[in-house]
Formats: C-alpha cells, sequence, structure tokens
C-alpha cells in the first residue's frame, strides 16, 4: 500500500461490490473490443495509440489532483523496466487475440494470478505458496488443459499461435505486477506513478514493434471500430484503473483480487454474445476451473489481509 493510500475497512460494502463488479465486466469486455478494433487497426499499433491517449489522460488527472507521475531522479529505470514488461504484455495481447477468439484470449490471460503466486513464492518476502493456493494453481492448469483441448470447425486455422501468445501476455503481466511489487517494498511510489510508468514508458516499444511487423497494413475506422478502441483507451485504461486504485485505496487488495475470476466470465458470455464465437462445454469447464483457481489462490487469509 502506498502512501497515498488509506484503507477504511476491509470487507467490501454492497455498493463497493457493484463498482467491483463493473469493473470486472469492463475489463472482460475489453478483449471483445480489441476483436472489434483489430478488423480496421493494426493491433500492436493500436496497443501504442492506447497507451498514448491513457498516458495523457493519467497525466492530466494525476495533474488536477496534485499528484506526481513520474518516477524519482535516480529511480526512472525502474519505470523504463515496468514498461517495458508492460509493452509485452499488450504486444502479445492484441497481437494474440488477431488469432484466435476472444473467448479463448481472456481465459489464457487471466492465468496472470497463479504465474504470480509462483513468482511470489521465489521473490517476494512473506508470500509463500500454501496447500489452498497449490490446489488453486492445479485447477487452474486443468482448465488450461481443458481449453487447449476444445476444438471447433469455427475456430481460426492458427488458433492455436494466438491462445500461446495469450498465455505471454499473462506471463508478462505477472512480471509487471512482480517486479512492482518488488520495488514498493523498499520504495514509495504512489499508484500514479506506477500506472503512468506503465503506459509512458511502453509507448516507444509498441510503436517500433508496429513499426517492424505491420508497415503493410492498412487503417479502416469504421464506426465499430472507432467505438471499440475509444472504449479501450477511456474506460478501460483510464476510467476502470483509476477506479480499481481508488478501490485498493479503501478496500482489501485480497478480497478485490478474489472477485477477478468474474472478468473471464464476462469474457466469454460477451465473446459468445457479441462476436457469436464457438463456445463449447470444454470451454466452459475450462472457465469454471480457472475461475476457481483465480478464487482460491486470491481468497482472503483470515488476519493477513492487505
Amino acid at each position: 500500500m502506498t502512501p497515498h493510500m488509506t484503507r477504511e475497512g476491509t470487507t467490501v460494502p454492497l455498493e463497493g461490490s457493484l463498482l467491483l463488479v463493473l469493473v470486472c465486466f469492463l475489463w472482460g469486455a475489453n478483449v471483445v473490443s480489441i476483436r472489434i478494433s483489430n478488423q480496421g487497426i493494426p493491433p500492436i499499433l493500436a496497443a501504442a495509440l492506447r497507451s498514448a491517449i491513457a498516458a495523457g489522460l493519467i497525466f492530466l488527472y494525476a495533474a488536477r489532483k496534485g499528484e506526481a507521475v513520474s518516477f524519482p531522479r535516480g529511480q526512472r529505470r525502474h519505470g523504463i523496466i515496468i514498461g517495458f514488461l508492460f509493452a509485452l504484455d499488450f504486444l502479445f495481447l492484441y497481437w494474440g487475440i488477431a488469432f484466435t477468439t476472444a473467448s479463448r484470449s481472456i481465459i489464457f490471460l487471466y492465468t496472470h494470478p497463479f504465474f504470480v503466486a509462483i513468482g511470489a513464492h521465489f521473490l517476494l518476502r512473506g508470500d509463500r505458496l500454501t496447500l489452498s493456493k497449490i490446489a488453486g494453481l492445479i485447477l487452474a492448469f486443468c482448465g488450461l488443459l481443458a481449453v487447449f483441448a476444445a476444438r471447433s470447425d469455427d475456430l481460426p486455422s492458427r488458433y492455436w499461435i494466438g491462445d500461446l501468445m495469450e498465455v505471454a501476455a499473462a506471463i508478462f503481466w505477472a512480471a509487471t505486477t512482480l517486479y512492482i511489487k518488488k520495488m514498493v517494498q523498499s520504495r514509495s511510489v504512489s499508484h500514479y506513478q506506477t500506472l503512468f510508468a506503465q503506459l509512458f514508458y511502453s509507448i516507444p516499444v509498441l510503436a517500433l514493434g508496429s513499426f517492424l511487423f505491420e508497415r503493410s497494413c492498412s487503417l479502416d475506422l469504421t464506426m465499430p471500430v472507432v467505438l471499440a478502441f475509444s472504449y479501450q483507451c477511456l474506460l478501460v485504461a483510464f476510467f476502470s484503473y483509476v477506479l480499481w486504485f481508488w478501490m485498493i485505496g479503501k478496500y482489501s487488495v485480497s478480497r478485490l483480487t478474489a472477485f477477478t475470476f468474474l472478468s473471464p466470465l464476462f469474457g466469454v458470455l460477451l465473446g459468445s454474445l457479441v462476436l457469436s464465437e464457438p463456445v463449447n462445454t470444454l470451454v466452459w469447464f475450462g472457465l469454471g476451473l480457472v475461475g476457481a483457481g483465480i478464487y482460491i489462490v486470491n481468497r482472503p487469509v483470515p488476519g493477513k489481509e492487505q
């Protein structure tokens, strides 16, 4: 918890729970919006533009609240590393959805908590794997196997490339989380600084990736594409992140993160309803195992809430 955060209580009241469900819905719908925007904006370019727009919004919002967004001199290397890891996360996230479905993408992406749990065991003080966490990891792994095994004639021909890229995105997301957690153990850094660093320093990496891999791609800015991309910038990268960090300041982090299993659920439902993606029984079974694993890994431990 940063010096700028205060917690008024550990339990999450009804209004807080409703806001948390809203955040999870926005995150779940994000992969659907990426699938739509990829139809008119090259995916890596979209990720770079998203970072640039959201960074500008965070800068203006933080300035209005009198908060600094830059790392202190001598610590900016940490911001650069955070931005680099974040860039790789979103490069694989956006690019991977071009190969597979949104429904499969979000299930693989939300293996993030399990990579965090494994990494924290070796890298963070006082954050060891317990029997319940190991049980959650096993459930999640079985869920991944189920989704990998799911087949459908409607799947893209190279869907497995996208599946693996989404797993890579989850790994780099976990690496970003672990680096930030490790850093704040010995430094006073606000969430404005870490969020801005992720967005701002990811821009050159994503821009370079777009230049190298998407030079032959063109834009097709239809209304659905523009609306989907605007959703990613305004509602996800700006609004939902600010709301999430505000809730972290009021409530127990462990109780909040236990709810994140809702994001892949919303993502799969919306992928099926909005994009008419194939979601067979094996995918639903895998989603259930992954969701249960997320909850078990993140569920609050009495006396150890953060």
